[in-house]
């Protein structure tokens, strides 16, 4: 079987673990793309990827909650197959301000909001704005503070991308390389829906460059600190994004608060040990704590 089957072969499993609608709708002057897992009778679950990540991040975690929710999960402006902001336009603010016009076109209530990394930091944003419409959070590996050496870092990450690959098999070498505890299923799902081919015939990822104007040293305690709904801190027990000190601030000022680190992983843990991850998240949404 060729690589390039492989790709696509990777996609189709898991994309067919449950039936999904590609949607588009216009908030804030952009046409922005979102999976639907339908049932829009049930309690509606928003999932949030982080920067330069995708809507399909979530293809394989979003059919195990669909029975119970209506799930959706959003490509953020500049990301995936939604359209990018001519003005730059990438802060922690304006995605929470498309994520309050999308709740509020689809008539969204009750919601409960999932998000990592970036998308992370917008649903605390939204949920600090927007107390009434929020029901439960979970967040991601990351919190109110984004740090120079983070924002610097993906910087470069751009900068060392921008001439892509020669083709998705190359792509997803290079994400498999370094020993990722990520498995090949779900890089390649991210390599096939998360990139695209350029006029020059190289592979690069959908996503805008100008999102480093966006990604910058961030600190959200105003909005964090007015979170009145259950939320729970999901962090990977390698990854230094959220400090002891921080963790400890918002257990003393957020009600209803739990935070569970998962030993041994990085800032994606939902990629890394998705079961472990999966009961962490059902457990939460049960009322049970950890």
């Amino acid at each position: 079987m060729k690589r390039a089957t492989l790709l696509l072969a990777a996609a189709v499993s898991l994309t067919a673990q449950a039936p999904y609608q590609d949607r588009f709708v216009t908030v804030n002057g952009l046409r922005l793309h979102y999976l639907d897992w339908g049932s829009p009778d049930k309690q509606p679950f928003i999932m949030l990827h982080g920067i330069g990540r995708i809507a399909h991040s979530f293809d394989h975690i979003a059919p195990r909650f669909n029975r119970d929710y209506h799930v959706i999960a959003i490509d953020m402006r500049g990301h995936g197959d939604s359209a990018w902001s001519p003005e730059g336009a990438y802060l922690v603010e304006d995605y929470a301000r498309d994520l309050g016009a999308f709740v509020e076109q689809l008539n969204l209530r009750n919601v409960i909001l999932l998000g990592n990394s970036t998308g992370g930091r917008v649903v605390q944003v939204y949920a600090g704005m927007h107390p009434e419409r929020v029901a439960k959070l979970v967040v991601e590996d990351v919190g109110p503070e984004r740090t120079n050496e983070i924002a610097s870092g993906f910087a470069r990450r751009v900068q060392q991308e921008e001439n892509g690959w020669a083709s998705e098999d190359e792509l997803v070498a290079s994400l498999t390389r370094g020993g990722t505890t990520v498995s090949e299923e779900l890089q390649r799902n991210y390599a096939h829906f998360g990139s695209k081919r350029r006029l020059d015939g190289r592979i690069v990822w959908k996503r805008d460059p100008n999102l480093v104007k966006g990604f910058i040293p961030t600190e959200l305690w105003t909005q964090v600190l007015k979170i009145k709904c259950p939320t729970i801190y999901i962090l990977g027990g390698a990854s230094t994004i959220v400090p002891a000190e921080t963790q400890q601030k918002l257990r003393e000022n957020l009600p209803a608060v739990q935070i569970v680190t998962m030993p041994k992983l990085g800032h994606y843990p939902h990629q890394e040990a998705p079961e472990d991850y999966i009961r962490i998240v059902q457990t939460f949404l049960a009322g049970r704590r950890q």
